[in-house]
């Protein structure tokens, strides 16, 4: 299972979300720095009302979601790419997942501390980006030390590593992260295993007052996140409140809805996050549906028909014949499998097909 993880300074909200993304308390939630030293770890299921629709037309009372790995890490402060604070630990963590969720203050607070002492969303972005790229050049240049001798005997392997090396040591070196160089897919590969901290896609949590959820994009802090990230480190930012859903932890699902309805808000700022992170690690959906259980399987972008049978069983994968394919809209604009095959929406699909995400699959194998 991919693993995303939460981090940012110290007290902007990260295990406040880290409980709500996860509807638990085992993350200690506390006004002082450094009150998450080891990581914790939890399951989330991603929401996707697609699963109750198909629920209907399968007449089933299960209903299975897809789910992906968040992990609440230490927060981080200037100085933590030489050990300061918990600085090792912390960019060991970050190695350890595959796409970050960086969390910012976006709300003053005065009974809140604030590492720095004012609040500055794009400073602290900055501050936890130049660690992370500090680290990253090190890790470069330590490599390239490595691998010289063999580079200049002509060892393929080698030359290959040199040369993405020395494509991504001159954008680090001026501050901008490694997801921002242009590497081809081969490329890529190579880069992979430097495990570098800043290659790792990354979304940007806007933490605001419940005041300001209903209209957050229009809060100060939300907008200069916005417009930073998008201009300098080609990324997204979401807005939420930590402490409103840690809140809702408590609710029945009926209270939760009332109390969004109050606040002037009609979906939880998590479950944006939650299906952003799920986007952003590269990760799609397809279903099965029938009387035993609807299900969202969970699949890479650009899976063919077999790789997503395995992942129900690597014997679908193995015996692999064809798979039984309907688009979820088609199939709920029609309203039954039947209907959808009476209008030629219903198919077959060899083994060439790429899965999209919302398609309704049921495969054919034989071992």
């Amino acid at each position: 299972m991919l693993r995303a993880g939460i981090v940012g300074l110290p007290n902007v909200g990260k295990s406040t979300l880290f409980n709500a993304v996860t509807r638990t308390r085992k993350a200690e939630a506390a006004n002082y720095p450094f009150c998450t030293i080891d990581p914790n770890i939890g399951i989330v299921t991603v929401p996707d009302a697609r699963l109750y629709a198909l629920q209907k037309i399968a007449k089933t009372n299960v209903v299975i979601p897809a789910a992906i790995e968040f992990v609440d890490i230490a927060g981080l402060v200037k100085g933590a790419s030489q050990g300061e604070g918990l600085g090792n630990k912390f960019l060991t963590h970050i190695r350890e997942v595959d796409a970050i969720v960086q969390v910012v203050r976006c709300f003053e607070d005065a009974d809140i501390h604030h590492v720095t002492g004012t609040v500055n969303p794009v400073r602290d972005i900055e501050v936890i980006n130049t660690e992370l790229v500090l680290a990253d050049l090190e890790t470069v240049k330590k490599r390239l030390e490595k691998i010289g001798k063999d580079a200049k005997r002509g060892d393929k392997v080698a030359l290959a590593e040199e040369a993405v090396l020395k494509k991504l040591e001159p954008t680090l070196d001026t501050g901008k992260p490694a997801l921002m160089v242009t590497l081809t897919p081969e490329e890529k590969v190579i880069s992979k295993a430097f495990f570098l901290l800043t290659d790792k896609p990354t979304i940007f949590a806007c933490n605001v007052k419940e005041s300001d959820l209903a209209q957050g994009e229009k809060n100060p802090f939300v907008q200069k996140v916005g417009d930073y990230v998008k201009t300098h480190l080609a990324c997204e930012a979401v807005v939420i409140s930590a402490q409103i859903e840690s809140d809702l932890v408590d609710l029945s699902p009926d209270e939760a809805t009332q109390f969004l309805k109050e606040l002037g808000v009609d979906e939880s700022g998590v479950g944006k996050l939650i299906r952003a992170t799920y986007h952003l690690l590269g990760l799609r959906t397809y279903f099965t549906a029938g009387e035993k259980e609807v299900r969202a399987w969970t699949i890479h972008a650009g899976d063919t028909a077999p790789k997503a049978a395995g992942v129900i069983h690597s014997d679908f994968e193995r015996g692999f014949i064809k798979a039984e394919t309907v688009a979820y809209d088609d199939l709920i604009n029609c309203g039954s499998v039947a209907a959808a095959r009476e209008k030629g929406l219903y198919r077959m699909e060899g083994k060439e097909y790429v899965v999209k995400d919302g398609d309704v699959l049921l495969f054919k194998f034989n071992v």
